[in-house]
Parts: C-alpha cells; sequence; structure tokens
C-alpha cells in the first residue's frame, strides 16, 4: 500500500505562532493556499491548523492562536494512504498535517490521494460511492442568493440548472468573486495585507474574497449565475469508474464533477471525497 510520504507535500509553507490574521491572509493569498499547518515560532513542532473557513467564521478576530484549530488531526509519514483517506471522509478536511516525532514534515489533501484512486484501476462506478449533497441552483438566480445557498448547505459547488432542468453550467464560491469587476488593490487594502502586486495574485485573491464581502459590508452585484458560471461542465456518467473520475479530477483540478444518469439528466455531484472513500475501505 503507498505511503503518506510518497504523495505528500513535504516542507509544507506554514504559519507561525505567535501571529496574526493579516499574516496568514497575505500567505494565503500569495501562495494560492486555503489552509496552513500553523507551528510555533520557537521550536517548529505543530501547534494547529488554520484554514479560510476559521477565518471566515471569526471575521473580527485577529490573534492566530485564537482562530486556529489547536488539536486538527494528523498522521505519520510512514502509514498508508487507507488511514489518510478515512481521516478525510469522517472528518471533512482538506489538510492534514504529517507529523513525524512532534515536528511537521508535510501536509495531505484529498487532492494528493487521487492519482492513488487513478492508478489502482478501480471499476467501481461513481454511483455507488456519491455521498455527498447535490444543491442546483437556477441559473438567473442573483449572485446574492447563490452566495447564501453556499453558506447555508456548506456545497462546495452547485451545478446550474436552466429553464428546462438541464445542467447548463457549474458553480463555486471562488467563480462568484470575479476579477472583471473587483478592484484587488482596493480588497487587500481593505483586509489589511497590502496592496503590493508582487505578493498577491487574483487565484490566491479568490480564495479570501468572500471574507473581504464580508468585512467590507460590500454588496455583490446584480448578476444572474447565467454571468460568472463555467458553462458546459465536464461531467461523469453514473457507471463511470471512480478511477476514471479521478484522473479527470486530478488532470483538470476539479474538487468536483456533476454526474449524468441514462437520461442524460443531473443525477448528482461526486467530489473528492466521495473518490478517495473507496481507498479507505468503507465504501
Amino acid at each position: 500500500m503507498t505511503t503518506v510520504e510518497e504523495v505528500m507535500t513535504p516542507n509544507p509553507i506554514v504559519a507561525q505562532v505567535p501571529g496574526n490574521r493579516n499574516e496568514v491572509l497575505k500567505t494565503m493569498v500569495k501562495h494560492n493556499l486555503t489552509g496552513l499547518p500553523v507551528v510555533k515560532r520557537n521550536d517548529g513542532s505543530l501547534a494547529g491548523l488554520i484554514t479560510r473557513q476559521d477565518i471566515f467564521e471569526k471575521p473580527d478576530e485577529d490573534q492566530l492562536a485564537l482562530i486556529m484549530n489547536r488539536e486538527p488531526p494528523s498522521i505519520g509519514p510512514k502509514d498508508n494512504v487507507k488511514k489518510a483517506a478515512h481521516v478525510f471522509c469522517t472528518r471533512q478536511i482538506r489538510h492534514l498535517p504529517v507529523v513525524d516525532a512532534k515536528r511537521l514534515v508535510g501536509i495531505v489533501t484529498p487532492t494528493d490521494l487521487l492519482s492513488v484512486v487513478e492508478k489502482t484501476a478501480m471499476d467501481i462506478p461513481v454511483e455507488k460511492v456519491i455521498r455527498s449533497p447535490c444543491v442546483p441552483i437556477y441559473q438567473d438566480a442573483p449572485l446574492a442568493v447563490a452566495l447564501v445557498t453556499f453558506k447555508v448547505t456548506k456545497a462546495n459547488a452547485l451545478p446550474v440548472l436552466d429553464d428546462t432542468g438541464r445542467l447548463s453550467g457549474i458553480l463555486t464560491d471562488r467563480d462568484i468573486f470575479n476579477k472583471s469587476y473587483v478592484n484587488g488593490s482596493v480588497a487587500m487594502a481593505d483586509l489589511g495585507i497590502g496592496q503590493d502586486e508582487d505578493e498577491w495574485t487574483w487565484e490566491g485573491l479568490r480564495n479570501v474574497m468572500k471574507l473581504w464581502y464580508e468585512v467590507s459590508k460590500i454588496e455583490l452585484p446584480g448578476l444572474p449565475v447565467r454571468d460568472i458560471m463555467v458553462r458546459s461542465p465536464v461531467t461523469v456518467f453514473k457507471k463511470t469508474s471512480v478511477s476514471d473520475a479521478a484522473r479527470i479530477m486530478r488532470k483538470n483540478d476539479f474538487g468536483q464533477l456533476p454526474v449524468r444518469d441514462s437520461k442524460d439528466s443531473l443525477l448528482a455531484m461526486i467530489y473528492d471525497f466521495d473518490v478517495i472513500s473507496v481507498l479507505s475501505g468503507d465504501v
């Protein structure tokens, strides 16, 4: 069985305690990350984990120690990926620190396990592993409605339906914050993380844009979902194997895929969590 050490990212970018929210935000934006292991500044030992969701949930808190998860699950480099998959699927987390003798040596994500599923050539159809909710949205719904839908359902992506109920696109919360109507420098300044364009990218900025809208109390443009969604999204059939789904996700850097039934209608959404569940033995 493949070990965690074989698939992890070694020597990951980290946050340090003592530290503050703005330092973390700047690091996330600069490196296009959604979460960071937190280590103690004096000895480099693992102190916790901070994700953009942690920051969203405490937008007025500044001290990193009061925002981060102080007791995140961790895994050893010699553990097999079956154990990692089980932790991801049962805890519904996206970042798993890899620790050896209390020291952080790497980070592993569900995406890292997709290649393992791909190589195992499993013939299990995706319809057998679908667990996550599917929350469609109408293509003419305003962006503000989409953002509320993301918030209350905790979905990572919304399939978009047209007037006939057919799949016309897909929307993620990051798609909502389109650079065509956002002044990146203003957003950075409002968040208190500087305006040096060498320190941020649009991809990274979109990871934390939701926080900017909440902190700055700015209303979303009155645009419909159809103006922002990704049209003609890549899909899989319900009988597509999980290995093929893993390959499509990995090659396209997708965290999810719409699933079609025998009548070519939307059946469900399958997420990377669902795909890697085949490694945990829980299927």
